[in-house]
């Protein structure tokens, strides 16, 4: 039977035991090697992330995940970008005939809107380096994957060490395919429904996360 988390909190729990009983985090301590960092994937990933990072006592961080919509169809997502790196879906810009300028101006108003985002989650404090880092990823569920995975290739190439992608809940197709992908050093899940249907549907509340809600999760960590 499929597990029924209460809410973010208490699926963060949940994921924090499960990371630990199937190996923990990698420590690192050294002055070569920062500390891991999780990662709470905006918005709904933070409240989770925060109970992994306080369970294990390690800092968390916010990452905004944007869609390139095409012009007149926002919804038709070209690419996405995060953490100031852009991934556009092979052809797809040529094949709506959307010009390089197009583009430009839809990954500029994008890219400002998600820095306006992570600076407004977290006040005055800077954002960590991801550089050298192992980075948990932390999000409330996986549906399609889209948008761990672009999450995923924005750390690597932003020079995390290593990636762990963490997540109370998400259909057995999603983690099989990041547990083959060589950019990803761990997945971990702790209810895997089958049939899988929607990440909601495993939290009794699983109410809109509020920006000041997210503002309140970094400040404690």
């Amino acid at each position: 039977m499929s597990r029924l988390f209460a809410d973010r909190a208490d699926a963060g729990r949940a994921l924090a035991g499960r990371i630990s009983e199937t190996g923990g985090i990698v420590p690192s301590s050294s002055a070569e090697q920062p500390l891991p960092l999780i990662v709470g994937l905006a918005r709904g990933g933070v409240p989770v992330g925060r109970e992994v990072a306080e369970a294990f006592n390690l800092p968390l961080e916010v990452l905004v995940v944007r869609k390139l919509g095409a012009p007149g169809q926002p919804e038709y997502a070209m690419g996405a970008l995060a953490a100031g790196q852009v991934f556009v879906a092979d052809d797809v810009p040529r094949r709506l005939g959307v010009s390089d300028r197009q583009l430009h101006e839809i990954v500029l108003r994008e890219d400002a809107l998600r820095v306006e985002r992570e600076t407004r989650y977290r006040q005055e404090r800077q954002p960590y380096s991801f550089d050298g880092r192992f980075v948990v990823l932390v999000d409330d569920g996986i549906a399609t994957g889209a948008t761990m995975a672009v999450a995923a290739r924005a750390v690597r190439v932003a020079g995390a060490a290593g990636v762990m992608i963490a997540v109370p809940t998400a259909p057995r197709d999603a983690l099989r395919r990041f547990a083959g992908d060589p950019d990803i050093d761990r997945v971990v899940a702790v209810d895997v429904p089958e049939p899988f249907r929607a990440v909601g549907l495993s939290y009794g509340e699983f109410g809109q996360v509020a920006d000041d809600d997210v503002v309140s999760c970094l400040r404690d960590r």
